[in-house]
């Protein structure tokens, strides 16, 4: 599907209009909520019973300096003014821009949003991204989360895809409703007792299931089969997401709900909030990301349109940095810089002499302790994978100032160059050798697990046939699966494991997730509390038990 008409901007009273011929893109003025998609002959993608406000939009939560936790006051990023910034045939940029002053102190977070978006001749979606400002001389604040959320039309999106095995029929919203559902043991989890379609009866639905590693996190969507369209969310960089590669984020949920998420703290908690201090200034660039809608020719197979949706991925990840955003503050490919070396290890016990990193992570973040990238939500940064005899090369980095810092599956700790590197525009910098020694004090005499930051190995149980999603039954991540939590007491109700080193086995007798045993039956709703604010976070790594003579 392709259209040969160049791009039109129309601007009305309380909206605008972008159209290219193949999509018309309707955005609130000056708010900046998108409230319309026009595509293959469907009206509206979005859900156009919900309020203008409540289909597409950037929001946030924030909360005050002091405060703990991840929780706060949520904002629907709302503009107060409105600017074209490019418009020809070629390309539409446009502008939803909010301020702020003292006088909204304790009303909004001290920020300056400017969001934009983007739609290009020939092309089959249209981008969106946000230049967030702090200045110094106002007041600090905690930044939890910022967000893209589209809310598609119930009627017509019922096929979500996460990746190529974590994909199926969805059920719908109502289904979540008091009447068709049982709550269960945090709000975002519920058991389906009578949802419209039968095929659903007895599951669990739960946003949280379809979560995914940034690293592996660039494209997810819906799809409709009658007309045949999709509706993708590509992220092409993780330069400006939170938390490093191995960061779990939402993804597309029912709704159906699709999200680009930048910063979150799901999965870590407090210490992962972004938290500016007095005095300090922060400015950053969330996105470019893609929304990209395809359609199937010939009475194709719907579900193909997943496939497509892959190829134009990989379309937008070549292309990345892109270079038509007009803002000055994304720098283009040739503002950018490159590092390159040699990534190795030397462990004298598995040989005298350093060994090719193969397949390590060798990334750039912002200055600080080692493995402190895991945390970091203010800067950017960029990562790659060592080849087999070590080499790494990281091209595209924003100029600035970072620390090298790498991880390696198969060898405990992180690493951390030992001073900063500096990237300059158009440079390109050899680091040569980069060495790191994991920590050892002695041979190992035995381990449980083999560290690569995954629950995959260890003993998952089997979910109770109550509390089952039929996607994840007999899959890789069936660790995903709700109430697994509470296996852990039906397996060890007297006492916990008792693993005995030479005799047992990791991948049998070793739960995967670190789970507090249930007391007594009348703490078991209190225990199951403190089990939910934790264990996502726990089943997403994986432990290494190691002693050494």
């Amino acid at each position: 599907m392709s259209s040969q008409q160049g791009v039109k901007l129309q601007i009305e009273s309380d909206h605008v209009v972008l159209d290219n011929g193949m999509l018309k893109l309707t955005i609130s003025k000056p708010q900046g909520m998108v409230t319309g998609i026009q595509y293959n002959g469907v009206t509206n993608l979005l859900e156009s019973r919900n309020d203008e406000i409540d289909r597409g939009y950037w929001d946030l939560v924030w909360s005050k300096t002091g405060s703990t936790g991840t929780k706060g006051s949520q904002e629907r990023i709302s503009g107060t003014s409105f600017s074209v910034i490019v418009e020809n045939e070629e390309q539409v940029e446009v502008s939803f821009k909010r301020t702020w002053d003292p006088s909204l102190e304790g009303q909004l977070p001290s920020l300056i949003i400017d969001k934009r978006f983007i739609m290009l001749k020939n092309s089959s979606g249209f981008y969106s991204y946000g230049i967030f400002e702090h200045l110094a001389e106002w007041s600090p604040f905690n930044l939890p989360q910022v967000r893209i959320v589209f809310k598609l039309s119930k009627d017509k999106f019922h096929y979500m895809a996460v990746s190529d095995n974590r994909q199926r029929f969805m059920p719908l919203p109502d289904d979540r409703s008091e009447k068709r559902s049982k709550p269960l043991a945090y709000p975002e989890a519920v058991l389906l007792v009578n949802p419209v379609e039968p095929e659903f009866k007895g599951e669990v639905d739960d946003k949280y299931q379809y979560s995914c590693e940034n690293k592996d996190l660039k494209v997810h969507g819906w799809i409709c089969s009658d007309p045949a369209v999709g509706f993708w969310q590509i992220t092409p960089s993780n330069e400006f997401r939170t938390g490093g590669l191995v960061k779990q984020n939402l993804t597309s949920h029912v709704g159906p709900i699709n999200l680009a998420m930048f910063l979150s703290a799901h999965y870590a908690g407090d210490e992962m909030v972004l938290k500016l201090k007095p005095g300090e200034p922060w400015k950053k660039v969330l996105g470019p990301v893609f929304m990209y809608l395809n359609t199937t020719t010939d009475g194709g197979d719907p579900l193909s349109l997943w496939e497509d949706a892959k190829r134009q991925m990989a379309v937008e990840v070549q292309s990345w940095p892109y270079s038509f955003p007009a803002s000055e503050d994304f720098p283009k490919a040739e503002q950018r810089g490159r590092i390159s070396g040699r990534f190795l290890v030397h462990d004298w016990c598995v040989s005298e002499t350093s060994i090719p990193g193969n397949g390590g992570y060798v990334g750039l973040a912002p200055p600080g302790e080692v493995g402190s990238w895991q945390i970091d939500g203010k800067g950017y940064q960029f990562w790659t994978q060592a080849d087999e005899q070590g080499f790494f090369s990281i091209a595209n980095v924003r100029p600035g100032e970072y620390n090298l810092y790498a991880y390696i599956p198969g060898f405990l700790g992180d690493y951390k160059f030992g001073s900063s590197v500096t990237i300059a525009p158009g440079s390109s910098m050899d680091m040569g050798d980069v060495v790191y020694e994991p920590p050892r004090h002695g041979p190992t005499l035995w381990e449980i697990g083999y560290p690569d930051r995954t629950a995959s190995g260890f003993y998952v149980p089997d979910v109770d046939p109550k509390y089952i999603n039929k996607l994840y039954v007999n899959h890789p991540d069936r660790f995903r699966q709700y109430g697994l939590w509470d296996r852990y007491t039906e397996l060890y109700p007297d006492k916990d494991v008792v693993y005995t080193v030479g005799k047992s086995d990791w991948a049998k007798d070793w739960f995967y997730a670190h789970i507090p045993r249930f007391l007594p039956k009348q703490q078991k709703n209190e225990g199951r509390r403190i089990c939910t604010d934790h264990v996502a976070d726990q089943i997403l790594r994986r432990q290494r038990w190691q002693y050494e003579q």
